[in-house]
């Protein structure tokens, strides 16, 4: 199988040459059934485990232009985390049964091997964003900065009214870090991007699952290329899938970056990846995106930016708490 990173994007979402439909293409049936809903009964419909994808994406559509409740930028929704001795990455024997498992869609040892050896973590209480930050927020920032970091996803740089409560994506580390400043001196509270070991235990939870539902691909859990949406989604759409401590989107949707540039894990090697040889240093995302498969989205998974539009980037932020 040719290298991913030698794909192109299409090849590399396992898509061909020619037009593919999206699960998001019709969703007339569901708009009609929610065009009298108010706004509790769409928040209530995008966070129901039994309402079907179609009509929850609706809901959150419908959510993203009338203004969606959940998403204030002052004041984002938080989950608290407490105090642990977490364990962090793999055991090397493993391994090889990973890559086995994903070899399908191009998963190569390398990149399985930088999440070895598990080794422990121990984490002071803090509090993490429970949703991505969305387009709205980030807008909201931009405004009033006039910062220039503009998301290459905005198509010419405009503001897609349509997609509010949409995670924001393909930024820089130093946009994400840039918007975490200006929040804290907005709010008076101290913001910043999560560590590796915060956000995947914030993602697996006290028994350090594979997955943040648990040990198993699930469908419906997560917006990865396995459910043919082909484009993000509204925050939360996918309430099956959170994790442990009630957070949404720690798999798919938009790869979030971590405070760390990639180094080995202590008693670990340097993996000499494409992604190390091509971008020489690179900072640490996790969680999987809309481009990529499951793979992406285990827990464990440490990743990062390669310059290609197929690497759909956002964030989430958290909270250090000062006892």
């Amino acid at each position: 199988m040719k290298a991913i990173n030698m794909m192109s994007d299409r090849e590399a979402m396992g898509l061909t040459a020619v037009f593919q439909a999206s699960r998001a293409d019709h969703l007339e049936e569901a708009y009609k059934v929610l065009k009298n809903s108010d706004i509790n009964h769409l928040v209530d419909t995008l966070s129901s485990i039994e309402a079907p994808f179609e009509v929850r994406l609706a809901a959150g559509q419908l959510l993203a232009l009338q203004g969606d409740p959940r998403i204030k930028t002052l004041e984002p929704v938080m989950c608290d985390i407490p105090a642990a001795n977490a364990t962090m990455g793999i055991d090397e024997n493993k391994v090889d049964a990973i890559v086995k498992w994903y070899e399908s869609v191009g998963v190569i040892r390398d990149w399985i091997l930088k999440e070895t050896p598990a080794h422990p973590a121990n984490l002071s209480a803090f509090r993490i964003r429970k949703y991505l930050v969305t387009n709205k927020e980030y807008r909201d920032f931009l405004q009033e900065t006039a910062y220039e970091g503009l998301p290459s996803s905005w198509e010419f740089g405009i503001y897609p009214a349509n997609k509010a409560n949409h995670p924001v994506y393909t930024i820089h580390e130093r946009d994400a870090e840039a918007y975490a400043a200006w929040l804290s001196e907005k709010t008076d509270r101290q913001f910043c991007l999560p560590t590796e070991a915060q956000w995947e235990y914030a993602a697996s939870g006290p028994a350090h699952n594979k997955f943040p539902w648990g040990d198993e691909e699930k469908p419906d859990h997560a917006n990865t290329v396995e459910e043919q949406i082909f484009s993000s989604t509204p925050v939360g759409v996918f309430p099956k899938g959170d994790s442990p401590f009630g957070l949404s989107d720690m798999a798919g949707n938009v790869e979030e970056y971590t405070a760390d540039d990639y180094a080995a894990y202590p008693n670990g090697s340097k993996i000499n990846d494409d992604l190390l040889v091509s971008e020489k240093q690179y900072r640490v995302c996790r969680g999987g995106s809309f481009t990529r498969y499951a793979d992406l989205a285990r827990c464990a998974r440490r990743h990062g930016r390669y310059n290609k539009s197929i690497y759909v980037i956002g964030f989430r932020l958290v909270e250090i708490i000062n006892n």
